[in-house]
């Protein structure tokens, strides 16, 4: 979506996982390096995750997933976008993600996938390479 002005990404934890201390070390390093981050807080449905990203203008929604359940959420928090021509919105991933899994949720269309260990400065870098306000 985008706009101009700094970049607007949605942090969110979808589903029943209550655990958001990596969300929540993400959502302040983007911060710190000028992204605008709009956190959601715990146990959003992924219709939730996309009003929010819709509603605040997000050029990305950055997912952090512990559950075990990232790719029934990736898939629908990527449905969803598609349905209400919010396409455009950039999904990237974060969590306890299997490698066997990595494949399968690029080829649904989430952009990068971050796994446990990931420095908070990748996460950035990637951010402002890739999630850039339209002019």
């Amino acid at each position: 979506m985008g706009g101009s002005g700094p970049i607007r990404v949605v942090v969110a934890k979808p589903g029943l996982d209550g655990h958001d201390r990596g969300a929540k070390v993400i959502a302040r390093a983007l911060r710190d390096a000028g992204v605008e981050v709009i956190y959601t807080g715990l146990h959003q449905t992924p219709e939730q995750v996309v009003d929010t990203a819709i509603q605040e203008d997000a050029d990305g929604i950055g997912l952090s997933i512990l559950s075990g359940a990232h790719m029934t959420l990736c898939a629908r928090v990527l449905e969803l976008l598609g349905e209400r021509d919010a396409a455009d919105i950039t999904v990237f991933c974060g969590g306890i993600i299997p490698a066997a899994d990595i494949a399968e949720l690029k080829a649904l269309g989430v952009a990068e996938i971050f796994t446990p260990g990931t420095a908070t400065g990748e996460v950035v870098a990637w951010v402002k390479a890739n999630l850039r306000p339209a002019s």
